[in-house]
């Protein structure tokens, strides 16, 4: 099956990107419509270890909880497909991502967003700079090197993997930038996506 992005990662960055892509859709842009969007989410989020207190304009929330909260408005605009399984090799095929899982078999993407977290990168079939997360503090964190979150032509990486601290606004903005950008090629010009109160 071919998805138009597949995010592998299912923490504040890869949802807060599956989230934006979602939310183009409905809006009168011929581009956006009939996209397939595709999340790999292991369930592995270090976000669900968190309490968070200190996101602007949230009121102290459970990691898990605020988690589920953004699943269910990805649920609500639809057009992402779930799926609970380990991504093991993304290769590039000319100019699509051969996308394997560990139980499904392989998916053809058009662009790939890796969102996996700073723990570890075990994906086989791309080669990319991974490097030591020089803002963890904590040692043995890993990022990717990239320009502007794009890796190679196409793929891109967000939150701490890109080499971000693991404050969830800064992986949740990370992942809206890598978002607005797959957009903004989508629509062939640059694109924001505002919301303004019914009737205004």
């Amino acid at each position: 099956m071919k998805y138009d992005v597949v995010i592998v990662g299912g923490g504040a960055s890869g949802l807060s990107c599956a989230l934006t892509l979602a939310s183009s859709r409905g809006r009168g842009w011929q581009w956006a419509e009939g996209r397939k969007y595709l999340l790999f989410d292991t369930d592995g989020s270090d976000l669900k270890k968190a309490f968070l207190k200190n996101v602007p304009g949230i009121d102290p929330v459970a990691g898990t909880e605020l988690l589920q909260k953004i699943k269910r408005q990805i649920e609500e605009w639809g057009g992402v497909d779930f799926l609970p399984e380990e991504v093991v090799r993304v290769e590039k095929k000319g100019e699509v991502f051969e996308v394997e899982s560990s139980g499904s078999g392989v998916f053809l993407a058009n662009y790939v967003v890796l969102a996996g977290g700073f723990h570890a990168f075990n994906i086989k079939g791309l080669e990319v700079g991974l490097v030591e997360n020089p803002k963890s503090p904590k040692p043995g964190r890993v990022m990717i090197r990239h320009k502007d979150y794009e890796v190679d032509r196409n793929l891109f990486v967000a939150g701490t993997l890109a080499g971000l601290s693991s404050h969830f606004t800064s992986c949740a903005g990370s992942g809206v930038e890598v978002a607005i950008e797959i957009l903004s090629r989508f629509a062939g010009k640059r694109i924001v996506i505002h919301d303004v109160p019914e009737g205004d």
